[in-house]
Order: structure tokens, then C-alpha cells, then sequence
């Protein structure tokens, strides 16, 4: 055990913010810490790093921190930067734990700072700048770096991944991951800690809960907790309520007094279960329908050129009902611009856009959410959708967080984020089979984006969506569109699939070989299907019969392309001559993948008939 906090208490002005909590570090565990705003996780962190002590507490014996042995801890926000002529290299060099300059010791810091400065997104001539010459931003940055340098043996990070660009959150991630001491974080970033946290700590009611995993395995956890309270619970009160009928039946019987008794002291004797928590979060069990399917191709594109007063990009896709596409890639390549063209805002510069027929489409942006009104939260609701009995509506508006009080509050004094979920809710509840969503959970706290999400999941339409929350991207995205300056790629898998691939070619893999031919079975379709057992026997159609002989003769191609691609792949690990036809047989393999989902589809939209 690294560090240990027993039963500790933390109180501010008099009110404690933390009550008697257990917490521990062991060894190199990298921890987060997470909970609503104001529930004491900065608290907890300024108590690792000395900044606070526990109350005094005479019936636990001494201070109620056990440390296995001289400790230190260093905190981003604990690290001023210097101000003066000082340039960042002579800065960092001064916490060189070596100062003969041709050590081998000295050799291997200067190394790692190197990495470090250029890992942050600096470049080398950048060290020789002087501090007061970058922005504060960059300064906050540096300052990173110089305690990254320090290797506390508790890392302390509070919110570490802003002022970050997304290039240099990933490259923080591997780096944490490998950071051979603690690390306790507090951060919004849910996806940042999927990667790199190994326990989280919950502080919710001045009290901390412990789960093991990352933060989706804590999610996971909770939910499933939760349950299990709340029917232990329900258990108690029926047997709470069993026994009272049974005294009030029999209560009035001299001959039952003893019985009565017992029954009493039964009920007394429980150790009563509290009322479970409820979870913040809102899930959606059912399916969100839209009110009319739509055509089968929602959206068709032919070589079509992108821009306003010059062309981002040029691009033919199609999109098939059903799909959840999330859009990634750097500010200015075009991925906006993309959705105002799908959504008939913006006129393509030349070739062809247009969508199915019966297409209905939900937009949202940042200025849909810019609604201003007197009205309450439900009265605003209502008056939209007239049909619904009030009942039904602050039904609705609580499956978005908008229960009790909330439904109550004015449409005008509500936050940018609470408008946005506003908005969102009244644009799922208008049953469109078609979203296109630019930034929907901007400015939104972590319950609000999870309920979304939930939301977005339980979708049975369409969805384009533009997102920079990458956590909210993994979960509803199940195929990406990477926009690159030199073009759009369509990547047919999830988020986290192309991050793994990705760090393999920064790994030295070709990154066309990010989608490989053992790949096949995560795309739906790729996939032998076996027919469906029929509850009778019957002559397949000679239409049924010609799609199967189509997709028979697909598949036989599919399995050729993916083996000379699987071939060529093996050959690139003892030869760099190949790399041109592994390219060529990539393509081909795809071309065969694609080839065969339409043949698939063909057969779905028979069956279906």
C-alpha cells in the first residue's frame, strides 16, 4: 500500500465536504476521480497534496494517513512558472537531478524532455524561446511538462486535458499509461479516462465508493449496484409490509399476543435498507421510432465538391437507413460544412446531393439552441407537440432531465447546454428518420451527455453527427467518417477500432492495413448468416434463389481478396517492395466487402417483403 487514507474527514468553513471516507493508493494504479460539480473531488485532491488535513479525530487513533514511506506529490496547479528572461531549456534543465553535463544520466533527461516538448505539440526551436513569450495556454502546457519531469512519485492532475488539442490528449494517454508512478485525475473527459484509468472513486454525498476498471466498467458497475439496492430494497418493504398485515390481523386476539410480539420484535430486529439512490443518468430501454421508415438509401452523393468560396473537399458516398455515422477530424477540413450540405443549408459546388424519398431530417447545431422564451420548460414543450396530455409531456421532458422543478423553470434561464438537451428532446420526440447533429452535447455535463447517448442508442433511424466529445462518439457511432485534407475515408468500423489501428501504424504498420481481412467479422454482414429457422418449409422465390447465387459467387471473391491481402500483409513484415500491392490489394478487399453488403442488402430487403 502506497497511500492510505482511514475514516478520514475533511471539513470547509465549518461543513464537512468529505465524511469519513476510506481511499488507497497502491503501487502505480492510475486513479480517477469522479463525481457532479461541488461534490468535493478538488477537495480530495488538495488533501493528497497537503494542501488540507483531515479533522482531528480522537477516536481513531493517529492522523489518518499512512504512507509506506517519504512520499512525493506534485500538483499542476502547485507549479507557478517562473517569470523573467529565463528560456524554457534553461528553465528545465534547472531540475536536472544531474548537473555534469556529459552523464549518461543528464544524457537520458534531456531525452525526455525532448519528448515530452514535442509530445505537447512544441517544437525543438521552441526551447529556446523565452517563458513570457507564449500564451498562457502554452505556459500551462510547460508547466505540465516541468512536473511530468519532476516524476512525483502521486501524480496529481486536475482536469489535465484542457488547453489540449486532440493529437496531444492521445499522446498524453500512452504516456500516462506508462508512467511507472500513481496517478490520481480529476477529469470531464470520459473517453481520456476509458484510456487511462485503472479504479475510479465516486464522491457522491461527502462519500467516496470505489469501483475497479475504467470508467465504462464504472458506469456499468453503478448501474448493476443500483439494482441490486433498489430489489433488495423492494424485498424488505414486502416483507416489512407482510408482517404488519399479519400484526394488524391478529392484534386484537388475546390468544395471538405472543405471535403479535414476535412479529414486532421480528421488525425491530431488521437493520433497516435505506431508499436506494436514483441513478442521475436516464437510460432508454425501448426503441425510439421514427414515425415513417424512409427509403432504404437515405443519402446519395456524386463527386461531390464541398466549400463556400473554394472547394474543402470532394466526395461520393451513400448512406443506408439504419446507420449511426460520427464525423472526426482536425477544425477547417470540412466536416460542417459536410452536414449543412446534407441538410439542404448549403448548396454543393458541383455533383450531385440528394436524399430517398419519405427522408424526414432532424438538424441541430449550436444555433438551434439559441431559443429564448417566457414560457416554462413544459408549457414551451406542450405547445409543440398539442397532442400530448401534460402528463405525458413532463413524462417525456424527465426522460431528458427535465423532471419535477425543472419542467417549472423558464425556457430563457436556462444554460446553453440545458437549451441544447431542450432542443435534442423535442427533435427525437418529433420522430424524424433522419438526425444530422453538429456538436449536440457541447457545454453539457456528464449525466446530460449519458442520457443523450442513451437516447441516441435507442434510435432506430438514421444519424450523421459531428461530435468532439470522443466517449460519445465511441458509443454511438458504429462507423466513422475521417476527414483529412486530402480527402474524406470512410471507415466501416467503431471510434475505438481506428484508434487501435491508428496507434498500430504510428506504431510503423502502413495505416491502409488498419482495416484487415480477420477485421471482417466486426462489420455487420461481413459475416457468414445463416438462414433464419423457418417455422415452415418452402420453396425459396427463383428471386430469393438469384440473390443467394449472387452473394455465393461475392463471398467466394470476398474470401480470395482478403486472403492476397492477408498474404501481402505477412510479406510487408520481411520485405518493403510489397507495400505498393498490399495498398492495391487493400482496395480490392474493400470493393469486395462493399460489393457484398449490397448483395446482402438485396437479400434483408427480399425477406423483409
Amino acid at each position: 500500500m502506497l497511500y492510505q487514507i482511514v475514516d478520514g474527514t475533511v471539513s470547509l468553513g465549518g461543513m464537512p465536504v468529505l465524511s469519513h471516507v476510506n481511499f488507497e493508493i497502491r503501487g502505480a494504479e492510475k486513479i480517477a476521480v469522479v463525481g457532479r460539480n461541488g461534490a468535493g473531488k478538488t477537495t480530495l485532491l488538495k488533501l493528497l497534496a497537503g494542501e488540507l488535513d483531515l479533522d482531528r479525530d480522537d477516536k481513531r487513533g493517529g492522523d489518518g494517513v499512512i504512507r509506506s514511506r517519504a512520499l512525493t506529490v506534485g500538483m499542476l496547479s502547485q507549479q507557478p512558472l517562473p517569470q523573467g528572461e529565463q528560456t524554457v531549456e534553461e528553465m528545465l534543465l534547472t531540475f536536472c537531478p544531474c548537473g555534469d553535463m556529459y552523464d549518461r544520466e543528464r544524457f537520458q533527461y534531456e531525452q525526455e524532455y525532448d519528448r515530452l516538448f514535442t509530445g505537447f505539440g512544441f517544437r525543438k526551436a521552441d526551447k529556446k524561446k523565452r517563458l513570457a513569450e507564449f500564451s498562457g495556454g502554452e505556459q500551462t502546457k510547460i508547466a505540465f511538462i516541468r512536473l511530468l519531469l519532476m516524476k512525483p512519485d502521486i501524480l496529481l492532475l486536475d482536469e489535465p486535458t484542457n488547453h489540449l488539442d486532440l493529437e496531444t490528449v492521445q499522446w498524453l494517454e500512452e504516456y500516462l499509461r506508462r508512467y511507472e508512478h500513481a496517478v490520481v485525475m480529476v477529469s470531464h473527459d470520459r473517453f481520456f479516462l476509458d484510456q487511462t484509468a485503472e479504479v475510479v472513486y465516486e464522491v457522491s454525498g461527502k462519500h467516496l465508493e470505489k469501483y475497479v476498471g475504467n470508467y465504462t466498467d464504472y458506469r456499468r458497475e453503478k448501474c448493476r449496484r443500483i439494482a441490486s439496492a433498489r430489489r433488495a430494497y423492494e424485498r424488505q418493504q414486502e416483507e416489512i409490509s407482510r408482517l404488519e398485515a399479519d400484526i394488524e390481523r391478529f392484534r386484537h386476539k388475546p390468544t395471538k399476543a405472543a405471535f403479535v410480539r414476535a412479529k414486532r420484535s421480528q421488525i425491530a430486529r431488521m437493520e433497516r435498507k435505506g431508499k436506494p439512490e436514483v441513478d442521475d443518468v436516464r437510460l432508454f430501454t425501448g426503441a425510439l421510432d421514427p414515425a415513417v421508415p424512409g427509403s432504404k438509401w437515405v443519402y446519395t452523393a456524386e463527386h461531390m465538391k464541398l466549400g463556400y468560396d473554394r472547394v474543402l473537399l470532394e466526395c461520393s458516398l451513400r448512406i443506408r437507413r439504419g446507420q449511426k455515422i460520427g464525423l472526426i477530424g482536425k477544425n477547417g477540413v470540412g466536416k460542417s460544412t459536410f452536414l449543412k450540405t446534407v441538410a439542404g443549408l448549403l448548396e454543393p459546388m458541383a455533383g450531385e446531393s440528394f436524399l430517398g424519398n419519405h427522408i424526414t431530417i432532424g438538424y441541430f447545431d449550436q444555433h438551434a439552441a439559441e431559443i429564448q422564451s417566457d414560457q416554462s420548460v413544459l408549457e414551451h414543450f406542450h405547445d409543440l407537440f398539442p397532442a400530448l396530455t401534460e402528463k405525458e409531456a413532463r413524462s417525456i421532458l424527465g426522460a431528458y432531465l427535465f423532471g419535477g422543478k425543472e419542467a417549472g423553470r423558464r425556457v430563457s434561464d436556462l444554460s446553453g447546454g440545458e437549451k441544447a438537451r431542450l432542443v435534442l428532446a423535442e427533435l427525437l420526440q418529433s420522430r424524424p428518420n433522419f438526425l444530422v447533429l453538429d456538436e449536440p452535447t457541447n457545454h453539457m455535463d456528464i449525466q446530460a451527455k449519458e442520457t443523450l447517448e442513451s437516447a441516441f442508442q435507442a434510435y432506430t433511424g438514421t444519424i450523421l453527427f459531428v461530435s468532439h466529445d470522443r466517449y460519445f462518439v465511441a458509443h454511438v457511432a458504429e462507423s466513422i467518417l475521417i476527414f483529412e485534407e486530402q480527402g474524406m475515408m470512410y471507415y466501416p468500423f467503431g471510434y475505438k477500432h481506428y484508434l487501435q489501428k491508428s496507434r498500430q501504424a504510428d506504431m510503423g504498420e502502413s495505416l491502409s492495413a488498419r482495416v484487415r481481412a480477420e477485421d471482417a467479422a466486426l462489420l455487420e454482414g461481413i459475416r457468414a448468416v445463416p438462414r433464419a429457422e423457418r417455422r415452415f418449409l418452402r420453396e425459396p422465390s427463383s428471386e430469393e434463389a438469384y440473390v443467394d447465387w449472387k452473394l455465393r459467387l461475392a463471398c467466394e471473391k470476398l474470401v480470395l481478396a482478403g486472403e492476397r491481402y492477408g498474404a501481402l500483409e505477412a510479406e510487408c513484415q520481411y520485405s518493403e517492395q510489397v507495400f505498393s500491392e498490399l495498398d492495391e490489394a487493400w482496395e480490392s478487399w474493400h470493393a469486395c466487402c462493399l460489393e457484398w453488403w449490397e448483395i446482402y442488402a438485396e437479400i434483408s430487403d427480399c425477406k423483409d417483403a
